[in-house]
């Protein structure tokens, strides 16, 4: 009996919208430090050793205060104002980047996240070869080190969503890309999705999918993702466009690919979802007022 093949749920996202990790520190950190929303960046953290205590300011969707004594990940997708409290003398082993996912907070993962995910590493399967790479060379920085040490982080990256998929419920994910790529069904009307912008995708060749009943299918992505298919796959849609404005492309020379029959189509769903045009919009995202 042949049995059907894997599927990757990740490979389609990071390859429409990159993933960039920078590294930021490696060391003993001692005292008060602040990480600042208005810097633009997420951030990932890696505790190795030692105790920290950490204060999320005027924050209403996390704790306002945190406190770790064992090796533990950290992780900010979005820009969120944190500031870490460590022992003043001893201090505490970390290893930090800071991350740029593409399109910043309308990245389709960045925006799906909680604002802060924090596992102990002992938790998260298929770390330990990466984070022990990692190490290796943040403690003995050669030729190369730094540019090694940001893809290693992008990998760390890599497998914690990789878990995060398969826990969502644990991580405090919210309905949303993440819930719906977590059920084995949905899932995979999900990647037809992102693989397939301009497909004409109707609720019935979605449901075929998933292998399930039309019915079935609009209920349970419903439930699980927190919108209908339809406009599920209209934020997608303009996502992409996002992405494709920022290279430099014309909305004329992308239009049909995404699944408009014309430029002026994709204009008015485009004004639908972000409350203005795209060249208002790329206007603004040039000016840096807008959402990235």
């Amino acid at each position: 009996m042949q049995t059907a093949p894997p599927f990757d749920r990740l490979s389609g996202i990071l390859e429409r919208f990159r993933l960039r990790a920078r590294l930021h520190h490696a060391g003993a950190l001692c005292g008060l430090h602040h990480f600042d929303a208005g810097e633009g960046h997420g951030y990932l953290h890696v505790l190795r050793r030692g105790q920290l205590a950490v204060s999320h300011p005027g924050a209403r969707e996390v704790t306002q205060a945190l406190h770790f004594e064992q090796p533990t990940l950290l992780l900010y997708p979005r820009p969120f104002t944190h500031h870490f409290h460590n022992p003043p003398d001893e201090g505490a082993d970390f290893t930090c980047a800071r991350l740029d996912f593409e399109g910043g907070a309308e990245h389709p993962l960045a925006r799906a996240l909680p604002p802060l995910i924090a596992l102990p590493l002992a938790r998260v399967e298929g770390l330990g070869l990466a984070l022990e790479l990692l190490f290796a060379e943040t403690d003995r920085p050669r030729c190369g080190h730094r540019l090694l040490v940001d893809r290693i982080f992008e990998v760390v990256v890599i497998q914690l969503l990789r878990w995060l998929l398969d826990h969502p419920q644990e991580a405090g994910v919210r309905p949303g890309f993440v819930t719906g790529m977590a059920h084995p069904g949905l899932a995979r009307a999900l990647i037809a999705m992102h693989d397939a912008p301009g497909e004409g995708w109707t609720l019935a060749r979605l449901a075929a999918c998933a292998g399930m009943s039309r019915t079935a299918f609009a209920v349970t992505f419903r439930d699980v993702v927190g919108q209908t298919p339809a406009d599920y796959l209209s934020d997608w849609r303009v996502a992409l466009a996002q992405t494709r404005l920022r290279a430099g492309q014309p909305v004329k020379a992308m239009a049909e690919e995404l699944g408009y029959a014309h430029p002026s189509a994709l204009s008015r769903a485009f004004g639908a979802r972000v409350g203005m045009s795209p060249r208002q919009w790329l206007a603004q995202v040039s000016a840096g007022d807008a959402p990235r």
